[in-house]
This record gives structure tokens, C-alpha cells and sequence, in this order.
């Protein structure tokens, strides 16, 4: 049995997640995010030499870059335990305190999507992150009494991809740090593709590797899954593909032109478009001469819902500047009209 099968095997025989296989999990092999790493270690080095537990944590940042990891990570290095919770699935104060209850001196509490934590749930959160208490309502009315537990020291990594939505008294609360992820180079994720595909026995050819990092939209998490297509794709189309290489006679290398053409499949262009972006910017250059066009109006265009646009599409759209948000409605850039074959002279939008 191959290394990759032993790894994604436990004890049971089931399989785990190729997610948590390519997941690093020594601070050498985390690639990226230098400023978040350094300042960390120096929280856990300090922590350790006084003999306290870590201060609670808050990572944000768009989806993708490495949050999970970072948790995952620190109770790695601390040798902690870490309970893996997120913010929708504590419904109820009874479930916060069941967490919390059940802890071990030292344990770290990891709660995903924490902007999304039921309000009652985070004022009781309050006492439990400052002072080391939870408080407890029992009844209602005049008869209603509170009860205080104390809790085991513990530390809270918290993650969001909308720090915005998070209260200011519950952010005041992170006394170790809140940590913005950003976007990675692309060299940065060139090295992640390579990585990666050690882990999973696909060797690449440099230009491919660069083929999937220039389509990654800057995201480890997005370049991991073009990987395991691209892996899927010279599987079954085993002609791309050449001998030879680092990982031994035999083995096959698989070349640019078998990544393009998986990338291909996927709908994905040159700089990382896939098929969604590139009917929105379709619309808004062909309905709507390329904008300023409202939100709602946009979203009926394409039958899409409007937060999908805002937060799933338009965010990578803008970053490339192909896309302008302006007080009168969203406005293709020139580069749009270039990169999607229009011609943009002297203000006039029509197709080459």
C-alpha cells in the first residue's frame, strides 16, 4: 500500500479527507503568512516560559487562506487538546456550557465562523473568555437565580471571514491578537502545489505547477482542489503525461498542456475565471454597456442572489481590477472589456 493510502487510512480503515492529509502540520511546512506566524510564535514562546496558557486568538480573512490550519497548528505545537466547534452549531447556551464544562486545563476551543454565534451565547462567552466563569440563568421572573461555574483555564481560536459582523466587545476579548490572512503570491502558492503534490504522488512539470498557481485566485485552498483535478484528469488521460522525474522511473510527470486541459474542463480561464465570473462581466457589458448598474438589478440579470454576488463574486473581480464599485452601481474597468474580447474605445462597448 502507497504512503498517500496509509495516510488517508486510520485504524478503522476509513477514510479520511484528502483536506486534512495536504493540511501542514509543523509551522516549517505552513507556507505563507509570515507576519501572522512570527508573532504568534512569540505569544506561545512567552506563554510557555511563564507557565500560562496561550491568550485567545482571532484569525480573519476570506475563505481559503489557512485559518483552520493556524488552530490546528498552534495546538500542535502546544500539545493541547482542541475541541472544534462553529459558530451556527451553538444553537443554545446549554450547548457553550457543555463545551466549556467538559474542558481540560490547557485545552483550546476552536469556534469556526464565530460572527455567526447565536447573541444570547456570546454575552455568557464574555465572563467565560475574561474571567474564567460561566454564568448560568436558571428560571425566569422573580424566581430566576444565576449560577457561577468555574472553568478550567482554556484558550479561544476564533475564525471569521467577517470580522465586521463580530461584536466589538467580543473582538476586545482576543487579548492575544486578531490576525488579518492575506491573499498569498504566487510564488507562495507555487510552493504549495508543490508541497502537495509530493503528498499525493503527482509530480508536475514547473510550467504546469505555474499554470494552476496563476489560476488559484491567490488562495492555498483553491490551488489544492485544481490539483486533485488536474491529478484526476491525467489519470484518465494518461497521453499528457511523460516519464521520468524526481520521483522515480515510471512515475509520470504531467505537462502543461494536461493542466490547461483540466482547467479547461473545469471552465476555468488564464487568470482564474470561472464560468460565474465571467457571465457577470458578460452582462454587465452586454445588457448594461458596461455599468454603473445596481446590485439588485444585476443579480435578476443573471438569476443569482445577490450576497452570492457581493461576497463570492465581485471580491476577486475587483482585486484584478476588472471590476469598480462605484456610488452609482458596479462599472466594468477597461481591463474587463480586454480580457473578455470588447473593444473599450472612446467609451464605445461593443464586441470585436
Amino acid at each position: 500500500m502507497s504512503s498517500l493510502k496509509n495516510k488517508n487510512k486510520n485504524e478503522n480503515g476509513d477514510d479520511f479527507t484528502l483536506v486534512e492529509t495536504l493540511r501542514p502540520t509543523r509551522w516549517d511546512e505552513y507556507i505563507g503568512q509570515k507576519h501572522i506566524k512570527d508573532n504568534v510564535k512569540i505569544l506561545l514562546r512567552a506563554a510557555e516560559e511563564r507557565g500560562h496558557i496561550p491568550e485567545h486568538i482571532l484569525f480573519y480573512g476570506p475563505p481559503g487562506l489557512g485559518k483552520t490550519t493556524l488552530a490546528h497548528l498552534i495546538a500542535k505545537e502546544t500539545g493541547r487538546q482542541m475541541k472544534i466547534t462553529s459558530g451556527p452549531a451553538i444553537e443554545k447556551i446549554g450547548d457553550l456550557a457543555s463545551i466549556l464544562t467538559n474542558l481540560s486545563p490547557g485545552d483550546i476551543v476552536f469556534i469556526d465562523e464565530i460572527h455567526r454565534l447565536n447573541k444570547m451565547v456570546e454575552e455568557i462567552l464574555y465572563p467565560a473568555m475574561e474571567s474564567g466563569v460561566l454564568d448560568i440563568i436558571i428560571g425566569k421572573g422573580p424566581s430566576a437565580r444565576t449560577i457561577q461555574l468555574d472553568l478550567p483555564p482554556f484558550t479561544l481560536i476564533a475564525a471569521t471571514t467577517r470580522v465586521a459582523m463580530v461584536s466589538s466587545p467580543l473582538r476586545s476579548r482576543f487579548s492575544g491578537g486578531v490576525f488579518r490572512l492575506e491573499f498569498y503570491s504566487e510564488d507562495e502558492i507555487s510552493k504549495i502545489i508543490r508541497r502537495s503534490g509530493k503528498i499525493l504522488e503527482t509530480a508536475l512539470e514547473d510550467d504546469a505547477v505555474s499554470e494552476i498557481a496563476k489560476r488559484s485566485r491567490f488562495t492555498p485552498r483553491t490551488a489544492n482542489y485544481f490539483l486533485k483535478r488536474v491529478r484526476d484528469f491525467a489519470q484518465v488521460n494518461p497521453e499528457g503525461s511523460r516519464q521520468g522525474g524526481t520521483y522515480g522511473a515510471g512515475k509520470k510527470i504531467i505537462s502543461k498542456e494536461t493542466t490547461r486541459s483540466a482547467l479547461a474542463m473545469l471552465a476555468v480561464d488564464d487568470i482564474g475565471l470561472n464560468s460565474s465570473d465571467r457571465k457577470f462581466l458578460e452582462i454587465l457589458i452586454e445588457k448594461f454597456g458596461g455599468g454603473p448598474v445596481g446590485l439588485k438589478t444585476i443579480a435578476a440579470a443573471m438569476s443569482e442572489e445577490e450576497a452570492t454576488i457581493e461576497e463570492v463574486i465581485e471580491p476577486y473581480l475587483i482585486q484584478l481590477g476588472l471590476l469598480e464599485r462605484t456610488a452609482r452601481g458596479r462599472v466594468a474597468t477597461k481591463k474587463a472589456h480586454e480580457h473578455l474580447g470588447f473593444d473599450f474605445k472612446e467609451g464605445q462597448r461593443k464586441l470585436l
